[in-house]
């Protein structure tokens, strides 16, 4: 797997070429691979920029000093049932189970593994200073009898685990739409058991149902409203009280997935994809892996460049090549301090809202008086922070608890830790604590803005001389002793945790990123809203793209689709041979 891929910092003063990619994550770099491989466009002619000096965007797959295997910054795994990305990684046709028979699509080999969710009877649960196992709803269940916690829930609520009473919820709600139960209710089905549910609606399913779906409880404040003008905090309260919401936020582990966002966007969101062959899997060359692959793949083109540290500013139709090319572009090169242009007939934004936001909003194309559209659909996604810490121990302190891999959940400020794995030739172990998504941005934020920050120490096979090369991106020692003492909390006292001998940290609300992933404002057309923003000025070639305003938000499968759904809207290119005739793109 090559990760060296050639990035140049420089310029080149009035450069012209036909399409101008801007952002070198994965939907830029798709795009760029698909237009030049696809003998669209030769490689000078398709060119890409970022301000980074890395490929991957929100991807970061790093080795941390002492360990042979890599952690995960970013997005960190995918599903089978995402076809782009499960075939870019593994080949075609994916039908053919033997991964050997299949047809590589990219050249850079990567080893698919999976990504293991560990053993929910060891896994632990910690909410209101309660710990369980995350089975623990289940053994119960298998009783006969509920599981009470500290939770003051509704009677019919008592008893379910956070998933369960998501999928109840989630079952109610549709089986009350009198169309969507005529029509569907082979693939909406409750068990023999009160606590179980099935839903086997396909993509294309919830796509139909999600625009017409209606709440219909009488009595209730949304009662005959469309689903998806209702926030899902809205609807979860009416259906499960304020106290039901507090549970599900808490014992979800994500605070992301009940904030009020779009409700019909969340229903599918929350039930996921429960077919038999679906398995969660990541790349054991790291996960940002897909994203070199695929700029490898552009960059074995002559002409092709990836034009690292420069920032785009911003862009006119006003300008003396206008008879040639219809868009200059001005950029600053971060490394020199020096603004230069490019010249294009098409642009791609590959960039999520606060990226676009950062840019020249008094320009031609976000003018708010010129296109009020798009200023207001900009801004139909809730941008949601994330913080990411990675923990470096010089042994495998959960193993004690009989614990190899997966994530435990806590309604503490860290909300989850990861498991991520051991070195065997060191036993030096990483641990990923991942918190500050919504509520919890204030807790750490605080924290993450002190100014003294952890010490590193040496540890097998870690020299200070190379963990001193990682002072720029630890932790504050607020932040890491924080997080120690809640990660004792979590655990209990059966086991001695030792102090990490380094730390790698992340703020994803950090320009130009703004945010770990996103969400759907509740209110907003999704149906409307995707394919407008890939072509929302109808006589400019202007296109935005990205996980942002897909139908699978903090997924790379969101990134590709909307990048190969603009690709054949808008360049005209077909369906690529690799991909199956049948799978469904979205809207």
């Amino acid at each position: 797997m090559n990760k060296n891929t050639p990035l140049n910092p420089g310029m080149h003063r009035d450069l012209k070429t036909e399409v101008a990619i801007i952002g070198a994550g994965t939907s830029g770099l798709y795009t760029a691979f698909r237009l030049v491989t696809d003998q669209k466009y030769k490689a000078h002619e398709v060119q890409i920029f970022d301000m980074s000096n890395k490929l991957g965007g929100r991807l970061e797959s790093v080795i941390m000093p002492g360990m042979n295997f890599w952690g995960e910054l970013g997005g960190m795994r995918y599903l089978t049932s995402q076809e782009i990305v499960t075939t870019l990684i593994e080949g075609y046709p994916l039908k053919e189970k033997d991964l050997k028979k299949r047809t590589p699509v990219l050249k850079d080999k990567m080893t698919p593994v999976d990504f293991p969710m560990g053993d929910p009877k060891k896994l632990f649960m910690y909410i209101r200073k309660e710990r369980f196992k995350q089975d623990a709803w289940n053994v119960y269940q298998e009783d006969d009898k509920k599981l009470i916690t500290r939770y003051y829930l509704n009677k019919d609520d008592e008893g379910f685990s956070s998933d369960q009473l998501f999928n109840k919820v989630i079952y109610n709600v549709l089986m009350a739409d009198p169309w969507v139960a005529e029509n569907y209710k082979d693939k909406i089905v409750a068990g023999p058991n009160v606590y179980d549910f099935t839903f086997t609606l396909t993509s294309r399913d919830w796509d139909e149902i999600k625009p017409r779906l209606i709440y219909n409880f009488p009595g209730s404040p949304y009662d005959k409203r469309k689903v998806n003008d209702i926030g899902f905090w809205n609807l979860l309260k009416d259906q499960v009280s304020q106290e039901g919401y507090e549970f599900l936020a808490n014992a979800g582990g994500y605070y992301s997935n009940t904030i009020n966002w779009n409700s019909a966007e969340a229903f599918p969101y929350m039930v996921g994809d429960f077919s038999a062959d679906t398995t969660y899997k990541t790349i054991e060359e790291g996960y940002d892996s897909i994203a070199y692959a695929v700029a490898n793949a552009y960059m074995d083109n002559e002409g092709a460049c990836i034009w690292s540290e420069n920032k785009l500013i911003t862009f006119t139709k006003d300008h003396p090549n206008i008879h040639t090319h219809t868009y200059e572009l001005t950029f600053l090169n971060l490394q020199s301090n020096t603004q230069w242009k490019v010249y294009a007939n098409s642009i791609v934004l590959g960039m999520p809202r606060k990226s676009l936001e950062l840019l020249d909003q008094n320009n031609f194309f976000f003018d708010v008086n010129q296109h009020s559209e798009l200023n207001n659909n900009i801004r139909s996604i809730i941008m949601e922070p994330a913080f990411k810490i990675l923990m470096g121990f010089e042994r495998p302190w959960w193993k004690e608890l009989e614990i190899y891999s997966g994530h435990s959940i806590t309604d503490l400020p860290m909300r989850q830790c990861y498991y991520f794995g051991t070195d065997p030739e060191t036993n030096n172990s990483m641990l990923l604590g991942s918190y500050g998504d919504m509520e919890t941005e204030t807790f750490w934020k605080a924290l993450s803005d002190d100014k003294v920050l952890f010490k590193v120490r040496a540890a097998k096979s870690a020299s200070l001389e190379e963990l001193h090369q990682l002072d720029d991106v630890q932790a504050t020692e607020f932040m890491v002793n924080e997080l120690m003492n809640q990660l004792r909390e979590l655990h209990g006292e059966h086991v001695q945790i030792p102090e990490p001998y380094v730390t790698y940290f992340k703020d994803w609300t950090d320009d130009p990123y703004g945010a770990g992933y996103h969400a759907w404002k509740a209110g907003f057309s999704v149906k409307d809203v995707m394919p407008y923003m890939r072509k929302p000025v109808f006589d400019e070639n202007i296109h935005i793209i990205g996980e942002a305003y897909s139908d699978q938000q903090g997924w790379v499968e969101g990134a590709f689709c909307e990048a190969e759904k603009m690709l054949q809207e808008h360049f005209g290119l077909d369906r690529p041979y690799w991909l199956s005739p049948d799978y469904y793109l979205g809207w």
